[in-house]
């Protein structure tokens, strides 16, 4: 991208959702031993899609390309768990097999848009000197805008990566991305507390593969972000559910 500073930031604004469809939530307001994790952690890991952005990127290209309503309805079995996330990866590539030229055309079309709040969040964030990473089932060449948008650093990004022949036409992903099967947002959170040595790591995002990354040398903690998609499955078993980042910019303070 030549200039991605000049995206537009924020967005459309998210609504907001019935006050009866989170009342049953037990764990929006967190726990002191949460909060502590929270405060000290020193890397935060997010999702990209529907948590930092507002959308599926997928689907967005994937309804660019006209295949929009197939690939949703597969988007969403793999966000609630119940397909193996690389095969339905492979499915939702088949159903349009985007070109380079599709891609790039896309992006210049259809710039990101960032969830309400994130950019305050990120720079508060650093602020405090926790590193950010974004961890996403995604595809770099659409996520590295958004990573230039927030000033993450491109080695700070775990997604896939989209593979085109010479001409141009799309061959397939990168099966190496850890982050192309199911499980692989919890091998790249290992992965990076490994590498830095972290004593503390948070894990912020709206899906099952991002609750996967709770788990033994993994994140400490699972936050849900439920400002886009609210995922009930998943947003049970989160350690603190939010629907608003300046919640989690405010506890910082």
């Amino acid at each position: 991208m030549k200039n991605p500073k000049s995206f537009n930031s924020v967005s459309a604004s998210v609504q907001p959702l019935d006050s009866s469809a989170i009342g049953h939530f037990d764990n929006t307001l967190p726990s002191k031993e949460v909060l502590e994790v929270w405060r000290s952690a020193n890397a935060v890991c997010f999702d990209v899609d529907s948590t930092v952005c507002l959308d599926e990127g997928i689907d967005e290209l994937a309804e660019f390309c006209g295949a929009g309503k197939a690939v949703a309805e597969w988007t969403a079995r793999a966000m609630s768990g119940s397909v193996p996330f690389e095969e339905a990866l492979a499915a939702r590539l088949s159903l349009f097999n985007p070109s380079l030229f599709q891609v790039q055309d896309f992006l210049e079309k259809r710039p990101p848009r960032l969830s309400p709040g994130i950019d305050a969040l990120i720079k508060k964030l650093k602020d405090k000197n926790m590193t950010v990473y974004l961890i996403s089932g995604g595809f770099r060449q659409m996520i590295n805008p958004v990573a230039s948008i927030l000033g993450i650093p491109l080695e700070n990004i775990f997604a896939n990566q989209l593979l085109f022949e010479s001409s141009g036409e799309f061959l397939g992903f990168d099966s190496n991305e850890p982050t192309s099967r199911s499980g692989g947002k919890a091998t790249a959170v290992q992965q990076i507390r490994k590498a830095h040595g972290y004593k503390s790591l948070v894990m912020i995002g709206d899906g099952a593969t991002d609750l996967e990354a709770r788990q033994p040398g993994g994140a400490d903690l699972f936050i849900c972000y439920g400002g886009v998609q609210l995922r009930e499955a998943v947003a049970a078993k989160a350690d603190w559910l939010v629907f608003n980042f300046k919640d989690l910019i405010n506890s910082l303070d």
